[in-house]
């Protein structure tokens, strides 16, 4: 019995491998459809899908305010600590201490790019942009200051 098994299963592992070296050869002999890309002498032409995720990043109007609120959500959504949110204490209209975005650190050697930030940011104020080359011997470069020097936050958002 176990003489049979071992004959049928060596059958089917022969029977893959030339069905497998049959489609290679198919395409070897008579490429209709390459789809293999030459990067990085196709840029012009390449596509990326749009739900692509590339990195994070966090939104800036024209009057360089963004809509972060410091709530640390998007920190506490990450699984792991990729993103590191940094806030103080500033004085509302009605003269109340209330916390403040000041710094929102993103460290992209360590994303997965898993999308829970996005997800769990209550005013959407951060998206996965679709950039993918980020290469480089400097791992300091990777670490990532989203908000710009003297953004504010929008008003109205809280």
């Amino acid at each position: 019995m176990q003489i049979q098994k071992y004959f049928s299963d060596l059958f089917k592992g022969v029977h893959s491998l030339f069905t497998g070296l049959g489609i290679t050869l198919k395409y070897f002999f008579s490429p209709k459809e390459i789809i293999t890309e030459q990067y990085p002498n196709n840029r012009e032409k390449l596509f990326i899908a749009p739900k692509f995720r590339g990195e994070v990043i966090l939104t800036h109007d024209e009057n360089n305010e963004h809509a972060c609120t410091g709530c640390t959500s998007c920190e506490l959504a990450c699984p792991n600590g990729t993103i590191k949110i940094i806030t103080k204490m500033e004085l509302n209209e009605q003269g109340k201490n209330k916390k403040a975005l000041d710094t929102f650190v993103y460290h992209l050697e360590m994303c997965t790019m898993c999308n829970l930030c996005v997800e769990a940011c209550p005013t959407d104020a951060i998206y996965m942009n679709n950039s993918f080359e980020h290469s480089t011997f400097d791992r300091n470069r990777l670490i990532k200051k989203l908000n710009n020097p003297n953004s504010k936050i929008k008003i109205g958002i809280e």
